[in-house]
């Protein structure tokens, strides 16, 4: 179980870069994918990283 705990925490933590890295993207200039969008995937990418990190929480909380 502390695999599976500790794999939803990296998880989360590999989310929340990826969003900072759309973030940050959204500051440069002719970027690519137009802002929308990235602000879209950074969106997704939040709440799934904050949706894995409340489960690892809520299984670190329930298995200790």
């Amino acid at each position: 179980m502390d695999g599976i705990i500790f794999g939803l925490f990296a998880l989360s933590i590999i989310l929340f870069f990826g969003m900072a890295h759309y973030l940050l993207s959204l500051k440069k200039t002719g970027v690519y994918p137009p802002k929308n969008i990235l602000k879209k995937r950074a969106g997704v990418l939040g709440i799934s990283g904050g949706i894995s990190l409340f489960l690892a929480i809520l299984l670190l909380v329930i298995t200790h």
